[in-house]
C-alpha cells in the first residue's frame, strides 16, 4: 500500500520569552502532519496489517518534514509524540494500525535514537479537529523538563474517508523549566 497523501502541515512554535523572562536556550516545538486517504473507510477489516506500512512509509516523510523545519536544531531534538485523527468512516483502530507497529522505528533511525516509547493519542473526528500529543524526553520518559504536549489541526481535514497523522518533536524542554524530581 503506498501513501495517497493530500497535504502536509507543518507547525513551529518557539518560545523566546515567558513570563517577561527570556528563554534561554529557546524552547521549541514543531509538530507535522499528513492528511492521508484511509483506504479501510467505511468497512470493518480484519486483517489491518496494511496500515503498518503506510503508517512506516508517512512517520519517513513527517520526520523528514519535521527536521527541515528545525534547521539546525534538528540534531537536538530532546522528545517526541505521535497523534492521529481518524474521519467519521473509518475506526480508532485504523489509527492505531498506522501509528503502532511501525511508526516509531523510521523516526528513531532519523534522529539517531529513542530509547523511550512514542508517546500517543488518537480519536476519531471531523475537519477541523485538534489532536494534543504529548511530548516525552526520547530516552527517559522520566525526564521532567521534556514533559510537554502540541497541538495541531486542519481546517479542511480529516475527511470522512481520511486520516490526519501526526509527530510532533521537542528542543530544549519546556520554558523556563523548574520542576525538580522528588
Amino acid at each position: 500500500m503506498i501513501a495517497e497523501i493530500r497535504k502536509i502541515s507543518v507547525s513551529i512554535e518557539e518560545t523566546l520569552e515567558d513570563m517577561g523572562k527570556r528563554v534561554n536556550p529557546k524552547a521549541v516545538k514543531v509538530a507535522v502532519a499528513a492528511v492521508v486517504k484511509n483506504p479501510f473507510a467505511g468497512q470493518y477489516v480484519d486483517d489491518l496489517s496494511g496500515l503498518y506500512d503506510l503508517g512506516a512509509e508517512v512517520a519517513d516523510i513527517l520526520t523528514k518534514r519535521a527536521q527541515e523545519a528545525l534547521g539546525s536544531l534538528a540534531g537536538e531534538i530532546s522528545a517526541y509524540g505521535k497523534g492521529a485523527i481518524v474521519g467519521v468512516d473509518g475506526e480508532i483502530e485504523h489509527a492505531a494500525a498506522l501509528i503502532h507497529p511501525k511508526f516509531g522505528a523510521p523516526v528513531r533511525s532519523a534522529i539517531g535514537g529513542g530509547k523511550a516509547i512514542i508517546p500517543s493519542t488518537k480519536k476519531v473526528g471531523g475537519p477541523g479537529a485538534a489532536i494534543t500529543m504529548p511530548l516525552v524526553n526520547r530516552d527517559d520518559i522520566w525526564v521532567f523538563d521534556d514533559m510537554d504536549g502540541i497541538e495541531i489541526s486542519i481546517p479542511d481535514a480529516p475527511r470522512s474517508d481520511e486520516v490526519v497523522v501526526a509527530l510532533a518533536f521537542g528542543v530544549n524542554g519546556r520554558p523556563l523549566k523548574r520542576i525538580k524530581g522528588v
